[in-house]
């Protein structure tokens, strides 16, 4: 059976072969922070680029369709695509942040991360500030994803019971939510990696 034809196989594979090479490349020693390092990246793509999906892809074509009074309409997509994009974008959310945690943590920085290196005794009060302000945003993104869109987006696709006029407004809700985390992902992405790249001024 090939893994190529299944994309849960493929993400396995692709795992295995990061693995395979991190053995290869650095030996069998374990490095517990670039693992965590490795796994929120990951996620993190996983994540935003979805986010980005929705924004500037799903939501704008599902618009046209529904003004396309002569066209196939959008329910292919609402029926098929979203409840699948949406479950790799809500629980790819949780991983992130718990990827990030895990970093800051083992790090020794969540702290001083989320106090934006104000405690006492904080070193690297400039990297504190810069990833505190990333990983605040990422938090308030990670609640919009399951406090907001989710909720409204399972009335939007039919999972819990609502009205016409509640999806109507779950639409609008949900809509302002993504657009919000859109718009805070650009934010948040120059933070991490300005923390230790650098940022575009200063």
């Amino acid at each position: 059976m090939n893994p190529l034809n299944n994309h849960r196989q493929s993400l396995i594979l692709g795992i295995v072969v990061a693995l395979v090479l991190a053995v290869l490349i650095g030996g069998a020693h374990f490095y517990e922070l670039g693992l965590a390092r490795w796994f929120h990246i990951v996620s993190g793509v996983f994540w935003i680029g979805l986010l980005y999906y929705f924004n500037v892809a799903q939501t704008p074509a599902l618009a046209d369709a529904a003004a396309d009074k002569g066209g196939p309409g959008g329910a292919g997509i609402t029926k098929y695509v979203a409840p699948r994009a949406l479950f790799w974008f809500r629980w790819s959310a949780l991983a992130t942040w718990l990827g990030g945690a895990w970093l800051l943590g083992r790090g020794g920085n969540f702290l001083g991360a989320f106090t934006l290196g104000a405690l006492p005794g904080a070193q690297s009060q400039h990297y504190l500030l810069v990833i505190g302000i990333g990983a605040w945003l990422g938090t308030i993104m990670l609640f919009n994803v399951w406090g907001v869109i989710w909720p409204n987006q399972k009335k939007i696709l039919g999972i819990v019971t609502a009205t016409d006029e509640q999806k109507a407004k779950a639409r609008k809700v949900a809509g302002m939510a993504s657009r919000v985390n859109f718009v805070l992902s650009i934010p948040m992405l120059m933070c991490m990696a300005g923390a230790t790249h650098g940022l575009p001024f200063g």
